[in-house]
């Protein structure tokens, strides 16, 4: 408990000083414009991911009408919307950078860019849900940075040269982009696959008629026909409907169901022990848990032996070339919704959780944030709370507010975070 305390003016200063974090949409290196700041979440259906986008832009980010894929040993499901900045065609930073480090699973960097400083953090090859921003100003990407260098093994560490941060080493973001794979943000919405297929084949079958259409009117012999005189039918006016896209709090996953879930996931991940294997942490979103274990000493062997007793089932194991390293990934089914509607102002909700925190002399980091979701923008307030205590103690704290939504709980080493986001009126 004391490592966690800090004073009120500490408590105040750190809260101020991430309260107006600014971040762009792209950044531009040789001549080429590489979107950042994508959201990031894993991907289910690897063969159709337009349709996980779908889901993705009604339920996860509200208005996301831009997607891209991050294969690979774990797939992820980028999203970003054209009102933010965002266009069809942009090529994806985050994806050519992991894919020209691939030697490293977890790797934390932040590269000073032409519009600003772009932070990357991949944890067991899984690009965080807000590990890819980039940021306007230095010093919210170091602190960002910073805060995550407490967290060990990372297989590499990148920060600017001027930094002069321990322990880190310093990288082009020039020389890393022109070493990755290029994928480019694609229209959610777009025709593919068998609906271009469908499109394709009736365009060929209007064409068709009417090149019989003109050979029967100009070539035939028209033969005398009785004219028949009918009633015209009254013309039915249909209105159009305009789609009503829903609040995103309409949607939330159950933070109780979240919290619940996560904890129960992650005790169980972390009491899977085999001699001479480390476990380097675990991230549980809605989609899922991830987490990984290293070799200090023994044999492959004896991890997967330990797999199998755990009685727990397991997707997407990767294991690599030299067998020290090996992650795997535990799917959720039947993620529980809810509507939670908001109650308080941003003001009121912030002096709220200020004092509740300050009494329990603990702290919480406040950022503002917004989504944008069917013409409207909805504002929220964004939080990052580190602790000892797992969620079983943060449940009856949190869920006092209402609109609120848990991005991630992340565990490593008897350490628990919690981000996610409150909205507001």
């Amino acid at each position: 408990m004391a490592e966690e305390t800090k004073t009120l003016e500490e408590t105040e200063e750190e809260i101020a000083s991430i309260n107006s974090k600014e971040w762009a949409a792209s950044f531009t290196v040789d001549g080429v414009q590489y979107a950042a700041s994508v959201f990031w979440e894993s991907l289910q259906n690897i063969e159709a991911p337009f349709l996980d986008a779908k889901e993705a832009a009604e339920s996860v980010m509200v208005g996301a009408d831009l997607f891209c894929v991050k294969h690979g040993k774990s797939p992820q499901l980028g999203l970003a919307s054209t009102s933010q900045g965002f266009k069809k065609g942009m090529n994806v930073a985050a994806v050519t950078a992991v894919t020209a480090m691939s030697e490293s699973s977890s790797l934390l960097a932040v590269f000073k860019v032409d519009a600003g400083y772009w932070y990357l953090c991949v944890r067991n090859d899984v690009i965080l849900s807000d590990g890819d921003v980039l940021f306007v100003k230095e010093e919210d990407a170091k602190e960002q940075f910073m805060s995550m260098l407490s967290v060990p093994d990372w297989a590499k560490k990148i920060a600017p040269e001027e930094w002069g941060i321990d322990d880190t080493e310093y990288k082009s973001v020039s020389e890393v982009l022109a070493q990755g794979l290029t994928t480019k943000l694609e229209k959610i919405n777009a025709l593919r696959g068998a609906e271009l297929l469908i499109v394709i084949v009736l365009s060929i079958a209007a064409g068709a008629w009417l090149i019989m259409f003109i050979s029967s009117t100009f070539f035939e012999t028209q033969k005398p026909e009785n004219k028949v005189v009918t009633r015209r039918a009254k013309k039915k006016v249909v209105k159009k409907v305009e789609k009503v896209v829903p609040a995103p709090w309409e949607s939330l996953v159950d933070p109780i169901w979240m919290l619940d879930t996560c904890r129960t996931t992650i005790l169980s991940l972390t009491s899977i022990t085999t001699p001479g294997w480390k476990n380097t942490g675990v991230t549980c979103m809605a989609s899922g848990a991830m987490t990984g274990w290293k070799k200090e000493f023994g044999r492959l062997s004896w991890l997967e032996m330990s797999l199998v007793y755990s009685g727990m089932s397991f997707a997407n194991k990767v294991i690599n070339d030299r067998a020290t390293n090996v992650s795997v990934s535990v799917p959720f089914q039947d993620v529980k919704r809810i509507n939670s509607i908001p109650e308080k102002s941003a003001a009121e909700l912030r002096n709220m959780i200020n004092d509740l925190f300050q009494a329990l002399n603990l702290t919480i980091r406040l950022t503002n944030g917004k989504v944008s979701a069917g013409g409207k923008v909805y504002y929220s307030l964004d939080f990052m709370i580190n602790s000892r205590y797992d969620p079983d103690v943060w449940k009856n704290l949190l869920t006092k507010f209402s609109g609120l939504k848990i991005n991630n709980i992340r565990y490593n080493n008897g350490v628990w975070n919690y981000e996610g986001a409150i909205y507001v009126q």
